[in-house]
């Protein structure tokens, strides 16, 4: 055994979205996710429909990393997929690294929109893996989810998506 103590963060976001969640649910999926977010890239592994379903894999690019680093790319998997309740799960994970779980819950709202409450956990692996989550902070982890928010919502309002 080893003296190895796993890091686990997590952090919750709740978006407000300018559509029902039937409109907003397709765009929760890797293949969708390239018609609303700039430079999002993904490599599908397997889908029976071509799209997010329950079991889907698909893998994305890993930014330039020390060569301490055991994969080029994320893997991902779909755990949960209910589209009539509007909610998905994924869990991704950087080998050797960190394991996320992502979870997704549209709720309607006033007016035609959709609050999308979501919730990222996330857990090192390795000692490697809990120094990359010492740069998770809540501030990072809000702009990021701003910066969704903002991409996916001039998508549902133009169908068109933001320049990078």
């Amino acid at each position: 055994m080893t003296a190895f103590k796993s890091y686990r963060i997590a952090y919750e976001y709740t978006q407000t979205n300018p559509a029902t969640p039937d409109k907003v649910f397709p765009l929760l999926c890797p293949v969708r996710e390239a018609d609303w977010l700039p430079g999002w890239q993904y490599r599908l592994i397997y889908s029976d429909s071509g799209v997010a379903e329950l079991g889907c894999i698909f893998t994305t690019p890993n930014p330039p990393a020390p060569a301490t680093e055991s994969a080029p790319e994320t893997t991902w998997i779909v755990t949960d997929y209910d589209p009539f309740a509007f909610r998905i799960k994924y869990v991704w994970m950087k080998p050797g690294l960190i394991l996320t779980e992502l979870s997704i819950q549209l709720i309607p709202a006033q007016h035609g929109a959709t609050h999308n409450h979501i919730r990222f956990r996330y857990t090192g692996l390795s000692p490697e893996g809990n120094r990359e989550l010492e740069g998770y902070d809540q501030r990072s982890f809000e702009a990021k989810m701003q910066n969704w928010e903002t991409t996916i919502n001039h998508y549902l309002r133009t169908g068109k998506k933001m320049s990078a």
